[in-house]
């Protein structure tokens, strides 16, 4: 089958593991070139970029804290000069989470709350505004939401559901912006999904999994997989989406 991304440049952002790895993964399996952003995660981000080498792509890690403005900018215009001066699609998949209930926010806590904000709203913000001075009319943008922006199962994540439904907000104001160049601006919202920070076999799984119809965790394949078909030319027409991918939980 041909290959729907031939000749085309993507950047991820938070590509060196769980899903933007895959994300990487997916795009270079479909002929994109492909530069990845990390924060630490060096040695990680040099295995993926070997990976993506050894399926005949081109591509190149990144080192960036997405929290710091001027990390995140340079990033992107690095990344484009090494993309050739362009970038057709951007995926904005770096994220962190903190978790409490308000009444534990304490110092310490707090302060991871506001780099959450730092880097799952601002880091985006800035990102996208570099970025589209390289992205060609008819590029694509694809941020990785969650459910929890619209849906909050449990206690303790309420701001990490805000810095989420922050994202969707900005994609649809983006897709504003940016549609009369024909850019589209979408988000694909994991549930559940096999990564580190959230294990099929975690101490919340189970509940999970009893909650989701499809009774069965979430790959990073299959976000990948959406947000391949966002980046496709299937997805001209689609802009200002939210593409939901969590086995049904969210009904």
């Amino acid at each position: 089958m041909p290959k729907v991304l031939t000749g085309q440049t993507a950047l991820v952002t938070g590509g060196s593991r769980g899903i933007g790895a895959e994300i990487a993964r997916g795009l270079a399996r479909e002929g994109a070139s492909v530069a990845i952003t990390y924060r630490n995660s060096r040695e990680q981000a040099e295995k993926v970029v070997a990976e993506l080498v050894a399926m005949g792509a081109k591509a190149i890690a990144l080192q960036a804290d997405q929290a710091v403005p001027h990390e995140a900018s340079t990033a992107v215009e690095q990344a484009a000069e090494f993309l050739g001066g362009r970038i057709d699609v951007l995926v904005n998949s770096a994220g962190v989470a903190v978790m409490g209930t308000v009444d534990q926010l304490d110092l310490e806590l707090l302060d991871g709350v506001q780099r959450m904000m730092a880097t799952n709203v601002m880091g985006t913000v800035v990102t996208t505004h570099s970025a589209t001075r390289f992205l060609p009319d008819g590029g694509r943008v694809i941020l990785i939401g969650s459910i929890v922006a619209h849906r909050i199962p449990t206690p303790g994540v309420a701001e990490y559901a805000a810095s989420k439904a922050a994202i969707d907000q900005l994609a649809r104001g983006w897709a504003r912006d940016l549609g009369p160049r024909g850019i589209t601006v979408n988000v694909v919202q994991p549930g559940g999904t096999d990564t580190d920070m959230n294990p099929a076999d975690g101490p919340f799984a189970a509940t999970q999994v009893a909650m989701t119809p499809l009774g069965r965790f979430g790959t990073t394949g299959d976000v990948a997989k959406a947000v391949v078909f966002l980046a496709s030319e299937d997805a001209a027409f689609i802009t200002g989406a939210l593409l939901t991918v969590d086995g049904g939980f969210s009904i």
